[in-house]
């Protein structure tokens, strides 16, 4: 509980079956202090009932087990596009596309190759064109809590994808804010 209170996630996977306090309990507790995080309830709970009192409690969404993978995968990727206000998986800047949905990104009509990464990262700070983005807020939201970092590791990798972006005689789609963090610029078709 203290994970999901504390927390600023984008989605939360929440099971009903949950040592000591029940799923539907924990929902309504973070609804009642506020959390807005969009729920995704994930369980083995299919009759009817369970699933509008599920959605009833506060829930975004309900996927029952056993399921695809495929399938949660898309129900995630779809109520992070909520989180954004985002229908629409293609995000267009400037010459360069983002398949929110397919994790590509193509460059007038060229795929960019990126790592999973470097993919979390790019899909990152676009959700958030023209805002700055903190260090700490890239090193929370795209490395895992469990990896120590390195002082210099979002640098290095702000500057690689900036590379793999670049296109001769145009100007960076990332700038560095200095004491501030990144900005992904360009114009939004």
């Amino acid at each position: 509980m203290w994970s999901a209170e504390s927390g600023d996630y984008d989605v939360v996977i929440l099971d009903l079956m949950l040592p000591g306090m029940d799923g539907l309990s924990l929902l309504r507790h973070l609804r009642a202090k506020g959390k807005s995080t969009h729920v995704l309830i994930l369980t083995a709970k299919d009759a009817v009932e369970d699933r509008v009192r599920g959605l009833q409690a506060g829930a975004d969404d309900y996927l029952v087990k056993p399921f695809a993978f495929e399938e949660l995968l898309a129900r995630v990727q779809v109520l992070c596009r909520r989180s954004y206000l985002r229908k629409n998986p293609l995000i267009d800047i400037g010459d360069v596309e983002v398949n929110l949905a397919t994790g590509t990104v193509t460059r007038r009509g060229e795929s960019i190759d990126l790592t999973a990464r470097e993919f979390k990262l790019l899909e990152y700070l676009v959700l958030r064109r023209g805002e700055v983005v903190s260090r700490s807020d890239i090193e929370t939201h795209i490395y895992a809590d469990s990896v120590e970092l390195m002082s210099n590791v979002v640098d290095s990798a702000v500057c690689v994808l900036r590379k793999k972006l670049s296109r001769p005689g145009a100007a960076p789609l990332i700038r560095t804010r200095r004491g501030f963090g990144y900005v992904l610029e360009g114009a939004a078709k």
